[in-house]
């Protein structure tokens, strides 16, 4: 039996004793296994390449290479650049445990100033790490290094299906490959679904109804309802907070207890609709119409709309009993023929409303803006108590 030690091209340490045996394939085997490399060829110390197992000796040195030239474990300090002639500016890195092979001006020429031109700019300038096989060790990820790499060859940005362009972007800030970070965060950009802003209509929100159960709270807080048309729909106790119902048409609607919350009913149609128990703080429903809407709840659940902006509304006809107006604005409003029995009217902004015909009985005036408001056919007198302006 014969015995060889092996080593990786080029290099004098780690190597394996082996036993010969078989064929050269079998050599290679033995050698890829052992060495950790894909053996193609066996050369012995002086650089001859061995073709044939019966050339080789007992206690032979050979050295195992991938497809490389030669390269003289002697050369002291000589660069495997050196030894290969037209190929001194080819390199290998292993990124991750991934090997890419390109120039060292690929690396630098294209971004003089990224980490990458500083690392393989000055040979041993850093210091760089090398494994067995002599590659440049580069501790990131091979799948977001690999479009950076080819960015640096041809100078375009090509990323195959299934890799993440964050991924890539950050590998690119890492390295500092100024150029390429511009060009990925415009791909991300574009990449990105469009904002969805139309407002929701009335098959895509009668469909959301129907899947939730009746004693289910829709939340639809924030959400864009501009200009739909939601009218003769069961709508209590729905979330509507903040959001934007300007120009709908909710007439004849039930919005019983519903939360409309600062939300934007401008320009809204809610004539007959009924808001008992609803909460309107703060919302915004300057010029909107609410003719003959009910306000009233039997059961004493009073209607919130304390610091609403009812700038120019038509409530003519409602029920308000017990209402609370408390800082409203009111001005220009028409309130005709309501019924305000017990509304809290404090510090309300009456001026130039069109109260003719209404029930004020117990109504709390105290602090509201009267100037120009029009109290013609009272159903029951108006007492200065109610009223200091």
């Amino acid at each position: 039996m014969r015995r060889v030690t092996l080593f990786v091209n080029g290099s004098p340490r780690n190597g394996k004793v082996v036993a010969v045996y078989g064929t050269l394939s079998d050599l290679l085997s033995v050698a890829s296994s052992k060495l950790g490399i894909k053996a193609t060829s066996v050369y012995n110390g002086k650089g001859g390449l061995i073709d044939d197992i019966a050339l080789i000796r007992d206690d032979d040195v050979l050295f195992v290479c991938e497809g490389e030239p030669f390269i003289d474990p002697q050369t002291d300090g000589r660069s495997h650049e050196e030894l290969t002639g037209s190929h001194t500016d080819w390199l290998t890195l292993n990124v991750g445990g991934r090997y890419f092979t390109t120039t060292r001006s690929t690396l630098v020429n294209k971004e003089p100033d990224s980490m990458l031109a500083h690392m393989f700019k000055d040979k041993d300038a850093w210091g760089n790490k090398q494994d067995h096989r002599g590659a440049f060790l580069i501790d990131r990820s091979p799948e977001y290094f690999e479009p950076i790499l080819n960015y640096l060859r041809h100078g375009q940005l090509i990323v195959n299906d299934g890799i993440n362009l964050l991924g890539v972007l950050e590998e690119a800030r890492f390295f500092g490959i100024d150029s390429l970070i511009e060009h990925l965060e415009i791909a991300i950009k574009n990449s990105q679904p469009a904002e969805d802003h139309s407002p929701i209509s009335r098959k895509e929100f009668v469909r959301f109804l129907l899947a939730t159960p009746t004693k289910s709270e829709l939340r639809c807080q924030g959400l864009n309802f501009s200009g739909a048309d939601l009218s003769r729909l069961d709508l209590r106790y729905i979330n509507f907070k903040m959001a934007n119902l300007s120009r709908c048409n909710l007439a004849h609607a039930n919005l019983c207890c519903a939360n409309l919350e600062r939300a934007d009913l401008s320009g809204s149609v809610l004539d007959c609709a009924n808001l008992q128990g609803v909460k309107m703080l703060c919302s915004n429903a300057e010029g909107a119409s609410l003719k003959g809407c009910n306000f009233e709840d039997p059961s004493g659940l009073k209607a919130n709309l304390e610091g609403a902006n009812l700038k120019g509304v038509d409530m003519e006809g409602s029920q308000m009993t017990g209402i609370n107006l408390r800082v409203a604005t009111l001005k220009n409003a028409k309130l005709k023929n309501c019924n305000l029995r017990g509304a809290t009217l404090a510090g309300t902004d009456l001026e130039n409303c069109d109260l003719s015909g209404c029930d004020l009985q117990e109504a709390n005036l105290r602090g509201s803006n009267v100037k120009g408001a029009i109290f013609e056919e009272m159903l029951t007198p108006l007492h200065m108590s109610q009223s200091v302006r």
